[in-house]
């Protein structure tokens, strides 16, 4: 039986955070409506999961008062922003320690696989933000439990929305506070102060970038990250040609070995980093959210344009910058992020390239920032939502501030008690896995219908497929190198 949805001619319009929660369910008979049946809202669940939404977009009140999608002003450039400044970030330092087990062929097939099929999911989820009846879905976990069901759907994507978001925070404060250390310590010369204390500063800026009230009030905000990240990636790619190649290096990737740690699971490891450098589809229905839409003008288009050009400039940016890195390195390219930045300063001890270090290690704190916003808006959106369907009314200005800190206080705390968490990445990471490569298809084929054995139904199904299995293969993959190779676990000692 068709749900049945009564909604203004004109609903369009934004809604405002001063009406209540009941004027916003309740319409005057007086007033001119039209009746939409909605046949792929999301089923109903508890209250409070959220999950009981009367369809998505214009036609849910909750959207009005929620940070993503408390504003639909967004523009082209707005998305394009948010899309470089969530799309470049530090995972794509790390794509030569890739190339350095994969060798120069293999690398480059695996980096032009990755590329294309991450793209073509964004393709797909920018489909199916709005449906045929009006429905927009701007959560990516909405999306999920329409076309999964309610259990199945927050039980798929839950946690690897979840960890993509929040997790992803707690890095950036890892990653963030650590070059924030090698500022001082080789930039300034302070060697007293402490990776704790970085980790601190990284985190109260953070916070007090986090007030902003919803996600197109970032966009200065992604700007600036975005122009950081291009620049810092220009500055590494130029210094490492600049450079010239290290002494007796080779190209060629290590021979399989019985080992696993230094055989096959070292090769797909290599491939997990690859994989998981390209990031923030957690946060593509969101940011196309924030786009205006009407019936003569959808959200896909401007959607798409901005995708296509931010994604030209991460491949302007991720190559150079794998492919001078690797050519400087080759098999002795360092195997951390700080150890990258460090490995730029160590240029025949030149004070010039000192300050370009300080340069460096200034934008990549800048993007990490800026990233904070856009991930961490998901949460904040997640929460509010929670206290807004219990109390029915939007939250209070002081109320968002104690949620923005108290978050930052939480992922200070993880980064601190859990500083090794980035030698982590590809373990985490491939549960995270399909969310980026699997569940877009799957969900394709369980909105849309297409036809069985037809064309897009054998594409989606087969990725599908090969994306669920590569999870399990990259979490089997890392955990045996981790056995192997140890893991260096210093709780409570970044």
């Amino acid at each position: 039986m068709e749900e049945v949805v009564v909604v203004e001619t004109d609903c369009r319009a934004e809604l405002t955070r001063g009406h209540s929660y009941h004027s916003f369910s309740i319409k005057s008979s007086s007033e001119s409506a039209q009746v939409n049946p909605i046949t792929t809202s999301p089923p109903c669940g508890r209250e409070e999961d959220g999950t009981n939404w009367r369809g998505g977009g214009e036609l849910n009140p909750l959207d009005a008062w929620l940070p993503i999608t408390e504003s639909r002003n967004g523009n082209i450039f707005y998305v394009t922003f948010h899309l470089l400044c969530s799309g470049i970030e530090f995972q794509a330092l790390l794509l030569p320690v890739a190339f350095a087990t994969l060798g120069w062929a293999w690398g480059i097939i695996c980096l032009s696989l990755a590329f294309t099929w991450q793209l073509y999911t964004i393709w797909l989820l920018v489909q199916l933000h709005e449906s045929e009846s009006g429905i927009r879905y701007s959560r990516f976990i909405h999306l999920a439990v329409t076309a999964f069901g309610p259990k199945l759907g927050k039980l798929l994507c839950m946690f690897p929305v979840m960890y993509l978001s929040g997790g992803t925070c707690v890095q950036l404060i890892i990653v963030g506070g650590s070059t924030m250390k090698l500022f001082f310590n080789t930039v300034c010369d302070a060697k007293t102060v402490t990776a704790t204390e970085c980790f601190l500063m990284f985190t109260c800026l953070a916070i007090v970038g986090a007030q902003s009230p919803n996600l197109n009030s970032v966009a200065k905000v992604s700007f600036v990250g975005t122009i950081s990240a291009i620049v810092y990636c220009i500055l590494i790619s130029a210094l490492s040609v600049a450079k010239g190649r290290l002494s007796d290096i080779s190209y060629d990737p290590p021979l399989v070995e019985s080992n696993m740690d230094r055989g096959f699971g070292g090769i797909l490891n290599a491939m997990g980093i690859i994989f998981l450098a390209f990031r923030g589809h957690n946060v593509i229905l969101e940011i196309q959210g924030t786009l205006p839409s009407s019936p003569k003008h959808p959200t896909y288009k401007p959607m798409w344009r901005g995708v296509t050009i931010s994604y030209a400039v991460v491949v302007m940016c991720l190559l150079p910058l794998t492919v001078c890195g690797f050519w400087a390195y080759g098999n002795k390219v360092p195997s951390s992020i700080i150890e990258i930045l460090t490995a730029a300063a160590q240029f025949r001890g030149h004070k010039t390239l000192k300050c370009v270090l300080g340069l460096i290690c200034i934008l990549v704190v800048v993007n990490c920032l800026s990233s904070f916003q856009i991930y961490g808006m998901v949460v904040f959106d997640n929460l509010e939502m929670r206290y807004s369907i219990k109390k029915k009314k939007p939250c209070a200005r002081w109320l968002r501030v104690i949620i923005r800190i108290f978050f930052g206080g939480f992922v200070f705390f993880i980064a601190v008690a859990f500083p090794f968490l980035i030698s982590l990445a590809v373990l985490i990471g491939g549960l995270a896995f399909p969310l980026t490569y699997a569940h877009p298809c799957l969900m394709w084929i369980a909105i849309k219908k297409p036809k069985p054995k037809g064309v897009m139904w054998c594409i989606n199904t087969g990725l599908g497929c090969l994306g669920l299995c590569l999870s399990v293969v990259l979490v089997v993959a890392a955990s045996w190198n981790i056995t192997q190779t140890g893991l260096k676990a210093n709780f409570f000692r970044p």
